[in-house]
């Protein structure tokens, strides 16, 4: 008996600790979030401060270097982005118009391809969509203003950026001086290992984005979609969300296409070439750039992007997966944790997984004659 209520107390101290830690997530999120998006750029620019410093640049204006050229290359793509975005605004009204003609075009069709006429159902589908281009309207300024307030938010992001690499060593130090000295070597391998998962990690997402920016935006400006540059960016900017991102991304462009623009083989060509992208993204781009740095399988990704969603809205959702990545790499090292390790990671289904043997075996062509 007294096993078991010593197991019930630590499980509901466990409990009590999660419950603790949800509240202060929740809390401190403006106060959090911005540090935890920090660190994470410190790992992406580390090894471009670290190479300047093997040139012999002194550590304070090697940070000022990278960091400055960072935020200069961060504003141009904001900037670019926020003139399109204060266009995509001014024409809103005109472009709501022009939805709800082609939405009473599209309902004439729909009526008379299954014979209904009856006039109670005359503008049936104007009311279902007007409410939400009005939605969107009143959305898309205070998007506009929230990003104004999350730059004043994020105004001290470089600031951040720059104390955690100009402190790195005596952050290390600190967490050596909390351990006894043959935990030395042990804590080293795990930092090393976080600190080169994370920035191959951060490196690899970010060039995926740049590159998707730019295949986008050529894209559509190919099919002809209006405001090309706009949405090409912001599909591209979704893949920063892992498996959510790209089909989020691909439906921006589509719904545009489709009701604004009232153009089906558009709308069918922007269909065609964002599978076409997420195939590329999906099976060329991501596994050769970014590969499996962050060893986790797919079911506690999706779960942990839903849970930062929760939590702290879009950089929850894009903080949740490196964060949970570090986690496992110190499950790894934990004998204590090596369950949780097992269980975060994507070993273990092997034998149920779909590869081009089993394909070609259970075609026929894999077996000798």
């Amino acid at each position: 008996m007294g096993k078991k209520t010593k197991e019930l107390q630590r499980l509901t101290f466990i409990l009590l600790f999660f419950i603790l830690l949800v509240f202060v997530l929740v809390k401190a999120r403006d106060f959090l979030y911005p540090i935890s998006m920090a660190v994470l750029f410190a790992y992406l620019l580390y090894p471009v401060e670290k190479k300047l410093e093997q040139w012999g640049v002194p550590r304070i204006l090697a940070n000022f270097i990278t960091i400055i050229t960072a935020v200069g290359v961060f504003s141009g793509l904001l900037i670019l982005l926020y003139m399109q975005l204060s266009s995509f605004l001014t024409d809103f009204p005109a472009m709501q118009d022009k939805a709800l003609s082609n939405l009473d075009r599209l309902q004439r069709t729909i009526d008379q391809r299954f014979g209904d006429s009856s006039p109670q159902n005359k503008h049936w589908l104007r009311t279902q969509v007007v409410e939400g281009l009005e939605l969107s309207s009143s959305f898309l300024s205070e998007l506009l203003m929230a990003t104004t307030n999350t730059l004043v938010k994020f105004g001290l992001m470089p600031v951040y950026v720059f104390l955690a690499l100009y402190y790195r060593n005596k952050v290390e130090n600190f967490i050596y001086r909390q351990l006894p000295s043959y935990q030395h070597s042990k804590a080293q391998q795990e930092i090393n290992e976080i600190s080169n998962v994370t920035k191959h990690y951060m490196a690899g997402v970010v060039i995926v984005i740049l590159i998707l920016c730019v295949i986008n935006t050529t894209g559509l400006l190919l099919i002809g979609v209006e405001y090309a540059i706009l949405l090409g960016i912001l599909s591209a900017f979704m893949n920063f969300i892992p498996y959510f991102g790209t089909l989020i991304g691909g439906a921006i462009p589509l719904l545009y296409t489709f009701v604004i623009q009232g153009d089906p083989n558009k709308a069918l060509a922007v269909l065609g070439f964002f599978l076409v992208v997420q195939f590329t993204e999906n099976n060329i781009l991501t596994p050769n750039i970014t590969g499996g740095k962050v060893n986790i399988n797919p079911m506690f990704t999706i779960l942990s992007i839903i849970v930062g969603g929760m939590i702290w809205g879009l950089p929850g959702m894009f903080v949740a997966v490196p964060y949970l990545g570090m986690f496992k790499i110190y499950c790894d090292h934990n004998p204590d944790l090596s369950s949780w390790s097992f269980m975060l990671g994507t070993e273990g289904t092997e034998e149920h997984a779909l590869t081009f043997g089993k394909i070609k075996d259970a075609l026929g062509f894999g077996k000798k004659k």
